[in-house]
């Protein structure tokens, strides 16, 4: 099959073609990652909030010198290793601030050992819906793949990623490690000053009051639709332009004016999902859904 007369794929193969095609180019001023002591890997799975984790991270750290706002991508400020190569950016330039962080997708197994880790967990149900939403439009040709088609996407999890059922369960098994801050993306969304001072806790950046309301500001979903040009993924979205056909102009922000809901997945696809948790997740934790690992989850002490 060919791809749609835009670039953007209306088939799984059509995908595939686009991030093999994304992925083949040069990378003259890549340098891979090299770990520093005191480093973070912000790796929550996809659309679980690592998007908003970079931006509390990075304003956090920049917050004694009033924030940072001049970038246009927050994964070239939290660079994106998983990209790194396909963008073809130096993993050891020098970041603006301390301590350093990058972004990643990955399970604990295979990040380096001896970071610290930052981790947001969210039902697989919304991430489902909200990483449909991410692609329809903009890699996908709107509406040319249903709900119940995307499995397989889902199931990928992103660039250098894994499946949602691997990630969760590395990190859930990893929740009483120091080097690692686990919650829940509801958790944050929802409480994010005690997420705040909780993570400056873990990063060991002290804030004062003034300062954790600047991050408090920055980190909410109205700042951060209204500059949401800094959080579309802009670079890998030039590369996708130029080595693959994809339009320029698409909406590739994943700061949604709402917020994604597990309501709107069909029945046959909660049914599977629900269904892999079962045969996955309850006979190693015991949870018998989402809800009920995240209360485990954010009722425990860190």
């Amino acid at each position: 099959m060919t791809s749609a007369p835009s670039g953007r794929a209306r088939t799984l193969e059509d995908f595939v073609r686009i991030m093999s095609e994304a992925a083949n180019g040069p990378a003259h001023n890549y340098q891979p990652y090299s770990p520093l002591p005191g480093d973070v890997f912000i790796t929550s799975w996809a659309k679980s909030g690592t998007t908003l984790l970079q931006q509390m991270f990075h304003q956090i750290r920049t917050a004694a010198t009033g924030g940072d706002e001049d970038y246009d991508d927050i994964s070239r400020v939290v660079p994106w290793e998983d990209t790194a190569q396909m963008i073809d950016l130096n993993m050891q330039a020098e970041q603006r601030a301390a301590p350093r962080g990058f972004k990643s997708h990955r399970e604990y197994e295979r990040l380096h050992a001896g970071m610290r880790y930052v981790v947001a967990l969210r039902d697989p149900k919304e991430t489902y819906v909200s990483f449909y939403r991410f692609f329809n439009g903009w890699q996908l040709e709107r509406d040319a793949l249903s709900l119940e088609e995307f499995m397989p996407l889902w199931l990928g999890g992103g660039p250098g990623g894994c499946d949602y059922f691997t990630h969760l369960l590395s990190w859930f098994s990893r929740r009483d490690e120091p080097d690692t801050f686990l919650t829940s993306y509801n958790r944050v969304a929802k409480e994010r000053a005690s997420a705040i001072e909780a993570l400056a806790a873990f990063v060991e950046v002290p804030l004062s009051d003034s300062e954790i309301s600047l991050v408090l500001e920055r980190t909410s979903r109205e700042y951060m639709y209204a500059n949401k040009d800094k959080f579309d993924d802009a670079m890998v979205a030039r590369v996708l332009e130029e080595r693959s056909g994809v339009p320029p102009g698409s909406d590739s922000s994943k700061v949604q004016a709402v917020g994604s809901q597990a309501e709107d997945l069909p029945q046959s696809v909660a049914e599977e999902i629900d269904t892999m948790w079962q045969e996955r997740v309850l006979p190693t934790t015991g949870f018998p859904d989402f809800s009920a690992l995240a209360h485990e989850l954010c009722s425990a002490p860190r």
